[in-house]
This record gives C-alpha cells, structure tokens and sequence, in this order.
C-alpha cells in the first residue's frame, strides 16, 4: 500500500471518492442538512484548494482511486475510503502514516470527529478536548468532538 501525493489532474477523481463516500456513508448517521453541510465543506473548491497546497493524497488500487487523505500542519482534515473499501485498512494506513510525520513536527495531531467515530479515535490514543456543535440546513444540528493525540500516547 502507498499514500501518494495528489496532483491537479486527479481533482475529478478525489471529488468522486469525498462525495461518493458522503452521499452513501453520511446519511446512516447524519440528518440532511448536516449531510449537505459536509457536502459544501468538502467541495470540489476546496479539495482543489488543498491540492494547489500539496496538502491531498491518495491510495490507488487497480488504476482506481480508493482512498484519500488530507491533513494542514497538525489537523487532519479529510479522509475518505470509498464504501466498498473501508474496513480493509485504508484509512488506518492513511492515519498510520499522517500521524508518525505530524509527530515529527507537532506535539500532537488534532482532528475533528463525528460521534460515530469518537471510539474508533479513543482505540488510536485520542482524548476529546472539547465538545462542538454546527448549525446547519433545516436547523439540523452537527456535534462533533474536537480530538487529539498528543507525541506521547504513540
């Protein structure tokens, strides 16, 4: 398995894979304003944002995008695996390796997660350190917590 650096030209593919994995995954747990909320977060401009920053990578099986990963200094701040792919251990690989180079530079690695995914951050060595709340379409209301794993815990 190899996380590459993405380039301009994979821009339609990344999209592909962000907005896939959000229209299948998200609305399990999520109500729709809060499933469009990530939609506009995770727009095809900002995604091409971030890899004009050379900040975007991805994971390619079989001349396929399967998994992408986006991390700016010390936040993780995307990564997706396409449904059908996820529990293969793409995204651990991905999170593998942003943490081990975040930690060579930062105190601590810090990311945004949904409650859903709060014990699958606890089981990496993540404590919550606060609590945050998004107003969204059809006053839908998004929770998430703010987590990080500091150089220590690795």
């Amino acid at each position: 398995m190899e996380l590459l650096l993405a380039k301009l030209e994979d821009l339609d593919e990344l999209y592909s894979v962000v907005r896939n994995t959000i229209r299948k995954v998200y609305p399990k747990y999520y109500a729709d304003g809060v499933v469009e909320f990530f939609c506009k977060l995770h727009s095809r401009e900002n995604i091409l944002s971030d890899l004009k920053s050379k900040k975007v990578f991805y994971i390619r099986v079989s001349e396929r995008i399967v998994a992408t990963g986006t991390f700016s200094e010390n936040h993780i701040t995307r990564v997706f695996v396409l449904p059908e792919y996820q529990k293969k251990g793409f995204g651990s690989f991905i999170f593998d390796t942003f943490e081990r180079d975040i930690l060579l530079r930062y105190e601590c690695v810090v990311i945004d997660a949904s409650l859903a995914a709060c014990k699958m951050y606890e089981k990496r060595n993540y404590k919550t350190v606060c609590h945050e709340t998004v107003e969204c379409e059809n006053g839908d209301i998004l929770v998430y917590e703010v987590m990080e794993k500091r150089r220590a815990s690795c």
